[in-house]
């Protein structure tokens, strides 16, 4: 399947103290070739699994992750159980120094279990790890955090802000998809999740089409990205991504920032709450509602406001901080009547 499917764009010369200005406000995905090459963990990596477990023990205190473990009948896939009743995981506390230890013993065995340690703090878990190997974002502080495991499959999900992955061992495969394939990718709950992020119910390494019919098309629109190490991925917002690790010893290096004002709550709270007060709604009233939303957000121009008196916009002029704050208190005070 992944042969059939068209590549994200690569870039080659692409440096972590120079990033291309289009990375920083990305509209479509593209592949950094060797962005991370130089790294240390990276060589380290290139040379040996051991040497980069070695590696990132230099810098290991004794932080705690959050882990996954499942059984190898699984082949890596997290996801939910059987009766969807649960997830096919166990989710454990671990040390960070006892999960590369338990990783180092499986030596690559394919019958051992997936370990997996997922969007964990870099700064927490390895401090001192980032003055070797980092890369700039203009403008942005972005959430950096690592993922690390063997072979592992995390279902199709999207996230808010803009990502830049580094592949930094093992490879990576990661099939992506544009926003508006929500409708064929056959979203599962948005309130039961394996890791947070409602996820794609269709099994990527054998689609049910029968039950999953439209996932064909989604696949017309699909890109793939593969990633040795050194190489990055940069994964715009709101993109569908699958993401394939594929050797026995795996860890990324992902950069997260979101292009709007700290103040600006998360889309999906306004999501959950049209939920609740618009989609039941009769039809002819969804419709209408629909405008409103059209005209005040989606389509929104100053040109919509224009005979409103500056002074009296309120919510529908310009939003900061301060303003921010008033219409955060107005709605609490009626969703607590």
């Amino acid at each position: 399947m992944h042969s059939a499917l068209r590549q994200v764009t690569s870039v080659d010369g692409a440096r972590p103290d120079a990033l291309p200005p289009e990375v920083c406000e990305p509209k479509s995905p593209v592949v950094l070739r060797g962005l991370a090459a130089e790294w240390p963990v990276v060589q380290a990596a290139r040379r040996s699994d051991a040497d980069a477990l070695t590696y990132l023990r230099r810098f290991y205190l004794d932080a705690t992750v959050n882990a996954v473990r499942l059984p190898a009948r699984h082949h890596g896939r997290v996801f939910y159980n059987e009766a969807m009743s649960g997830f096919n995981f166990e989710s454990l506390r671990l040390p960070l120094g006892d999960v590369l230890d338990e990783l180092e013993g499986y030596g690559g065995d394919a019958g051992a279990p997936t370990l997996y340690v997922g969007s964990t703090t870099v700064d927490t878990c390895l401090p001192g790890f980032r003055a070797e190997n980092d890369l700039s974002v203009p403008g942005q502080d972005p959430l950096v955090s690592i993922w690390l495991g063997n072979r592992s499959r995390v279902a199709a999900h999207c996230d808010l802000p803009d990502n830049i992955a580094c592949c930094v061992a093992g490879r990576r495969r990661v099939l992506l998809f544009p926003p508006d394939q929500i409708d064929n990718l056959y979203i599962g709950p948005l309130d039961f999740t394996p890791a947070g992020q409602a996820i794609s119910l269709v099994d990527f390494e054998n689609p049910d089409f029968d039950r999953f019919p439209r996932f064909a098309e989604a696949l017309i629109h699909a890109q793939v990205a593969e990633l040795e190490p050194g190489d990055a991925l940069v994964v715009p917002s709101m993109w569908w991504h699958h993401v394939e690790a594929l050797d026995a010893f795996n860890v990324l290096i992902n950069y997260w920032w979101r292009r709007a004002a700290a103040w600006m709550d998360s889309p999906a709270n306004v999501l959950e709450y049209a939920l609740l007060a618009i989609r039941d709604l009769p039809a002819e009233q969804r419709q209408a509602w629909r405008a409103w939303f059209d005209h005040y957000v989606f389509d929104f121009t100053e040109v919509n406001i224009a005979h409103i008196p500056a002074e009296r916009r309120g919510a529908l002029g310009t939003i900061d901080a301060l303003e921010a704050r008033k219409l955060r208190a107005k709605l609490l005070r009626k969703l607590n009547r």
